[in-house]
């Protein structure tokens, strides 16, 4: 069925410029071999087809700027950052990377925010998992081969089951000279079995330095 979708937009294209006179045209041609005694009293030029003509330009909704609306301002490597609409001059914004099974699949989706200084850990991250995640064996993860720290889930909703971590100083610092941490997690119908997820640090310093940090 790909072949069929990949030719469609080409022959919907095609068509767009084929003149709407043509097949009348035609059809005249093969029906009679003599012209009209006379010709009409008034005639109108057909109006011209063109592709664009039959484009939308799209408007811009009164949504897109809507306060507390999440929006995607810029991206830093690997990272988006993730951003919330408000009325201060400078919008709060985390990291964000959706991690996929290796094949282009979607399996989770990884945040990670500042948190103010003098406490034990420097920054917050939250990671959501399927649901069909054995919750008992936690998750766990490990930059560059190093050893694996392992954290408990806090709950689950329909959107799957949520790890809420906190990072302290020496976890941030193996972030910022890492390039790849792996996320591992257990399938619930599969126990004997693991899921490692790649977790690309490709620009983590930057991204980092540009999140906001998040008091409550």
């Amino acid at each position: 069925m790909n072949k069929y979708l990949n030719i469609l937009p080409l022959c919907a294209a095609l068509a767009l410029t084929v003149p709407v006179t043509s097949f009348a045209q035609t059809a005249t041609t093969e029906t009679t071999t003599e012209a009209p005694a006379e010709a009409p009293a008034t005639e109108t030029s057909p109006a011209k087809t063109t592709i664009e003509s039959q484009l939308s330009m799209g408007d811009v909704s009164e949504a897109d700027t809507a306060l507390g609306k999440p929006y995607t301002k810029e991206v830093v490597g690997a990272w988006e950052m993730r951003c919330i609409k408000t009325e201060e001059e400078i919008d709060p914004c985390q990291m964000y990377q959706l991690l996929d099974d290796g094949q282009g699949v979607p399996v989770a989706e990884f945040s990670l925010f500042r948190l103010p200084s003098g406490g034990k850990a420097e920054a917050g991250a939250t990671v959501v998992v399927p649901l069909e995640t054995a919750l008992p064996s936690q998750l766990s993860i490990s930059v560059d081969g190093g050893k694996a720290r392992r954290y408990p889930f806090a709950f689950c909703n329909p959107v799957g089951c949520y790890v809420r971590m906190g990072l302290t100083k020496d976890d941030v610092a193996a972030f910022k000279r890492g390039k790849e941490a792996v996320i591992t997690i257990v399938p619930a119908l599969a126990p004997d079995q693991t899921v490692q997820l790649a977790l690309s640090l490709d620009g983590f310093t930057a991204s980092f330095d540009k999140s906001s940090v998040i008091d409550q």
